[in-house]
């Protein structure tokens, strides 16, 4: 079994959650992407709030009705992917870029649902590198304030910026950037989320701290249900 074969069992599970009527935001990346796929393969009668820029146009070309989180400020349940998850499912998130659209969708809902295959499993989160969006203005400024912080935790990683395909710095659909911070291990998740969000110059993290109630994974042996221990 391939992963994107273990991915899109876990995203047709995930299908089987919704119910016409519901108000669903609609995650990004590869895993996200093959729910959105399922889901307007379906045809459900479901309004989506997309967490990016490249999902809603995914779900406005297979015709899912959609809406700002303006409009809809309370969403039944989100369906998205993750980088990392850990046994309590603490994720790390963002490595296509949209963490903070996809961290307040998934804190405008009622439940958050993780999809993904075995391979994002982890005993600690850390491995992935942690992405941080920043403001680009006063960026240098914004890294020292993060190396200290980091140094007061006891954490080490070199921060690496972000870039897009031509070498220019990544954007964010909200036109920030992202430091990506290859920390190794993360044996305090909520202690760094909160320490990282007192940062000045940093918008988000990603961290999703006690967001998740469930992770469906997709493997050879079907689908496996994770709750938060």
């Amino acid at each position: 079994m391939t992963p994107d074969d273990a991915k899109r069992l876990a995203a047709e599970r995930a299908c089987d959650l919704v119910q016409s009527g519901m108000k669903l935001g609609l995650g990004t990346g590869s895993t996200a992407a093959l729910f959105v796929a399922e889901l307007g393969r379906r045809k459900l009668d479901i309004v989506g709030v997309p967490t990016s820029e490249a999902t809603r146009r995914q779900a406005e070309a297979l015709g899912i009705r959609l809406a700002t989180l303006e409009e809809e400020p309370q969403l039944d349940l989100t369906i998205d992917g993750a980088d990392e998850i850990d046994p309590a499912l603490n994720l790390i998130k963002g490595g296509g870029g949209a963490l903070l659209r996809e961290k307040l969708v998934a804190a405008a809902s009622s439940r958050m649902v993780v999809i993904a295959d075995a391979s994002k499993r982890v005993a600690q989160l850390g491995q992935f590198p942690l992405p941080i969006e920043v403001v680009p203005f006063g960026i240098e400024t914004t890294r020292r304030r993060l190396a200290k912080c980091l140094d007061l935790l006891e954490l080490e990683a070199e921060m690496r910026l972000r870039t897009a395909a031509d070498g220019s710095p990544f954007r964010t659909d909200g036109g920030n950037v992202i430091l990506d911070l290859p920390l190794g291990e993360i044996p305090d998740p909520y202690g760094l989320a909160a320490a990282l969000k007192s940062v000045l110059g940093v918008v988000d993290h990603g961290l999703f701290v006690a967001m998740a109630s469930l992770a469906l994974i997709g493997g050879p042996e079907g689908v496996i249900e994770m709750s938060g221990s």
